[in-house]
Parts: structure tokens; C-alpha cells; sequence
């Protein structure tokens, strides 16, 4: 495979600069942007001493050239002025219209989504269910962004037939996790920052590819963007 090669997201647009890089040798960032590492191994920056983005995480790079990665996403707000406008870009819809039965009052709108590769990777050891990795499966990573204003509450649930992680883009949020289907039952607030990631997993893995989550939710503490990163079993 060639290396450093570039794709461009289909929710790329005029307030977020959106890629997917496959095969990274000695990738040159040269302006601040959210570097994520979707897959099992960790990527390896070309500075000493020796720097490292662990496996599902992320981190803020600026003026620094990235050695070596399986595939990488790479995230730069562009501009901010307005920047919830970028819920008018081609194919963002609010999730009440595109989704049968999601309440149409919840203020929460979803990009379109895109493909961002193959991984292989243990699910078991991804979710720290055993410590090391045993055996691989084969997983289509799918991403796309969200958006909801501040104070905003994005519906309690539990249901995915994927693992999920996800990345702040803009603003400030919270994931969150519940005992039951219940504001007040929260347990755990994982606080969001840009440049954050929720490396490890909320979900368990079962037999047949099913993932059990918890009650958990977004919850914007300012307008915010995030990246949902889908592992979807192929």
C-alpha cells in the first residue's frame, strides 16, 4: 500500500477539516490538529525521546511529524465563527428526522457518516475484558460528527450492535452513564475536552458479536462536536 494516503471525510467542510490517513510514514501536522488513533497499535511520533498515541486515544498536535501508524483520523476546526451553522452542510440532519421514533424535540444533529477502513483487533482485550490480545477480528471503522447545543441532555440508552468510542471535537461535554433509564441514576461522568477521547469502551462483549451497554448519554455542556468511532463486526 502507498503510504500516507489521504482521504477526505464526506463531513469535511468549511468549519471542520476532516481525514482519514492510511499507512502513516513520517506525516508531517503542521498546524494544530486532533489526531486520533482508531486502531490496536499505538502511533508513533518522531520526536525524542520517544513519543507515542496508545491505541483508541488521541491527542493535540502541532509543528511535529508523526513516524509511523497503521491509519489515522485527523480533525482541525477551521473556523469558529458561527460554527453551529456547520449543521446546514450537505446531508446533517437532526436525528428526530432521521431516525423513526427519536423525539423530535431533542436538539441533537448527526453528519452524514463515512468509512474510515478496516481493523483487526481482539474486541475482548479493546474492552479489558482479558489483558492481552487472544484473537483478532475484522472490523469496518465508521465515523461521523455531532452536534447539540449547550445544556443539552441526548437521550439516555443502552442499544448498539457495535463498539462505540468517541472523540471531542469543539466545546465541552460529558459522557455519562446510568444504572437505569434515569437522570438522576447517574454513576459516572467522564468529562470532554477537545482532543479527548473515550478509549475504553462502555460496552461488555458477549458470543455472537453482542455488545451489553449501560443507560449512558452525551450531554453538552457548551454548543458542542464530537466523532462517534464505530466498530461495526464484518
Amino acid at each position: 500500500m502507498e503510504a500516507n494516503k489521504v482521504k477526505l471525510l464526506n463531513f469535511s467542510g468549511a468549519y471542520i477539516d476532516a481525514k482519514y490517513i492510511e499507512n502513516v510514514k513520517n506525516y508531517s501536522i503542521q498546524n494544530r490538529t486532533i489526531v486520533i488513533n482508531p486502531q490496536a497499535s499505538d502511533a508513533h511520533l518522531s520526536q525524542a525521546p520517544a513519543s507515542v498515541i496508545p491505541a483508541f486515544s488521541s491527542t493535540i498536535l502541532n509543528d511535529t511529524i508523526i513516524q509511523k501508524a497503521e491509519s489515522l483520523l485527523l480533525f482541525k476546526v477551521v473556523e469558529t465563527n458561527n460554527i453551529t451553522k456547520l449543521i446546514f452542510e450537505p446531508n446533517w440532519g437532526l436525528l428526530g428526522d432521521l431516525i423513526d421514533g427519536f423525539p423530535k424535540d431533542v436538539p441533537l444533529w448527526r453528519s452524514p457518516q463515512d468509512e474510515a477502513g478496516i481493523v483487526e483487533l481482539d474486541p475482548y482485550s479493546m474492552t479489558r475484558q482479558w489483558s492481552t490480545p487472544q484473537q483478532k477480528e475484522r472490523f469496518s471503522v465508521k465515523v461521523n460528527l455531532w452536534f447539540a447545543p449547550s445544556n443539552s441532555d441526548c437521550v439516555i440508552h443502552n442499544q448498539h450492535n457495535f463498539i462505540e468510542i468517541h472523540t471531542q471535537i469543539f466545546g465541552q461535554g460529558r459522557m455519562q452513564k446510568f444504572k437505569e433509564e434515569a437522570l438522576n441514576s447517574l454513576y459516572e461522568d467522564m468529562l470532554m475536552s477537545p482532543g479527548f477521547t473515550t478509549s475504553v469502551p462502555f460496552c461488555q462483549v458477549q458470543e455472537n458479536q453482542k455488545y451489553v451497554y449501560p443507560w449512558h448519554q452525551y450531554y453538552a455542556d457548551t454548543d458542542s462536536i464530537w466523532l462517534a468511532i464505530e466498530y461495526h463486526p464484518t
